[in-house]
């Protein structure tokens, strides 16, 4: 008996790191969805728009920073100081690229439809996401490529001593240590500074900031450069930790930030995040237990039912009001 106890209570243990290890997984990814579901958050706060090619940018992001990685010729057997200069260089230009795609994409295809119906600039968006999928098939192909498994890879709780089948990597931290610092400096950027409490001020009520004197044009189109460069870090994030890059990588993406977003209150950065790491989560969880081929079907169901009840999203909506 005392032998079949401590079977269970191996089994429980067992279990337990199992889960603990799909959590890891979860909130890593969810980091991801996170940033690119700011950018969709943003934008809809201020203007009331899905941006349906905003997936395809966090796509551009990706291949900026493959090329980069590529160019370089980098490999876990690089020097250190080359390969910590190189990330850093493709992490900035993924951000620089997609952040200025963003805003032109903003100027050129939505700005003039801004008082068009809105069926108008939703269709103009779902165009732009097929003209930046050709791009992104122009420009590596149909297949999906191997982004190169720069990182090193090493179990920071066995370095530590700890005696578990939880492995939390330095690429799990690599990805948290840089996804922190930028969704808590969005935080700081909105709340401290002259031009995030205009984009705050827009949000709330455009006409009224304008009469204050606040560039309505100008707060827009910055709204536009930040998620840009959300995206183009998410993107060169997931390369380095998923170790792929495809042309429609985007649309998933996409969908689940998108997702992550109206979960969490679309309009409300706060949500966003709180949005993303909930449907990273829940994906890791249908990943491992259940089928990957049922994950989107088990995080539309969920939001399916949030809606019913809630449907302003788990911390609410913020959207520009009427008067």
């Amino acid at each position: 008996m005392a032998g079949a106890g401590c079977a269970v209570e191996s089994n429980a243990m067992l279990d337990l790191e199992i889960l603990l290890q799909v959590l890891i997984l979860g909130v890593t990814n969810g980091a991801l969805f996170a940033l690119v579901a700011l950018g969709y958050t943003l934008v809809y706060g201020i203007v009331e728009l899905i941006n349906f090619a905003h997936g395809d940018v966090y796509m551009i992001g990706t291949f900026t920073a493959l090329t980069v990685v590529l160019g370089a010729g980098l490999s876990r057997g690089s020097s250190p100081l080359v390969l910590a200069a190189f990330l850093l260089v493709a992490l900035l230009l993924a951000m620089l690229v997609c952040a200025l795609l963003n805003a032109a994409i903003e100027r050129v295809a939505y700005r003039p439809l801004r008082h068009a119906p809105r069926l108008a600039p939703l269709i103009t968006a779902i165009g732009v996401s097929f003209i930046l999928m050709n791009v992104g098939l122009y420009w590596y192909g149909a297949s999906p490529l191997r982004f190169p498994d720069v990182l090193p890879n090493i179990d920071l709780l066995q370095a530590a001593g700890l005696q578990t089948a939880v492995r939390f990597s330095t690429k799990d931290l690599f990805v948290l240590a840089i996804t922190v610092p930028l969704l808590v400096g969005l935080n700081l950027f909105t709340t401290r500074t002259r031009l995030g409490k205009a984009m705050r001020a827009t949000a709330q009520d455009r006409e009224a900031a304008a009469l204050m004197g606040i560039d309505i044009n100008r707060t827009i189109g910055l709204a536009f450069l930040i998620g840009g460069a959300l995206a183009g870090a998410a993107g060169f994030l997931s390369g380095l930790y998923n170790n792929t890059a495809w042309f429609q990588q985007g649309f998933r993406a996409g969908l689940m930030a998108f997702t992550s977003a109206v979960l969490g209150g679309i309009g409300n950065p706060t949500g966003a995040v709180l949005g993303g790491v909930i449907i990273g989560i829940v994906s890791a969880i249908t990943d491992f237990y259940i089928d990957p081929r049922w994950t989107q079907v088990v995080v539309f169901g969920i939001l399916i039912v949030l809606m019913v009840f809630r449907p302003s999203g788990l911390l609410g909506e913020q959207v520009p009001e009427k008067v």
